[in-house]
């Protein structure tokens, strides 16, 4: 059977040919014909380039799209260290501060002990003694009794 179906598909290959043959034969000899091949051939050639001018701009687009996310990725790494530099500063400022904030409880604390003794020493001499009240500056820092001087930043501090 397999036999069989080969030769049938022979016969018809070589149908085809014929065909094709006396197709082409055919139309060079009729000039109604000969406008058609050359229309289609036209055509034919005309959509290969549009084909080649198709594939040239997508690998153009390709190729802008990786520079594209090539620089992406450069400019989110250097912001990702800018951000890495930025966050170790804010934990060093905020140990500082928090360093800060013990030695102002521990002097606080210190001025209470020695507005103590003056209140003793003011018992037993009977002498008045002008002590002075103790702000807590933890709890209303904006009502210090000397003034703040400000704090003035650079841009130097914020440059990477």
């Amino acid at each position: 059977m397999n036999l069989i179906l080969m030769r049938r598909i022979r016969i018809l290959h070589s149908f085809s040919v014929v065909f094709l043959y006396w197709q082409a034969s055919s139309s060079d000899s009729d000039p109604r014909y000969a406008n058609v091949d050359e229309r289609k051939r036209k055509r034919m050639l005309s959509n290969r380039e549009s084909a080649r001018r198709s594939r040239v701009r997508k690998q153009k687009q390709l190729e802008d799209l990786v520079n594209e996310t090539s620089a992406l990725q450069k400019d989110n790494g250097l912001l990702s260290e800018k951000i890495n530099i930025a966050t170790q500063r804010y934990i060093e400022m905020e140990n500082a501060n928090n360093v800060l904030r013990a030695q102002a409880v521990e002097l606080t604390e210190r001025l209470r002990s020695l507005n103590s003794v003056l209140h003793i020493v003011e018992e037993v001499s009977g002498f008045a003694v002008d002590i002075p009240e103790i702000p807590d500056p933890l709890m209303k820092p904006c009502h210090l009794p000397c003034p703040i001087q400000p704090i003035m930043a650079s841009v130097d501090m914020f440059e990477c």
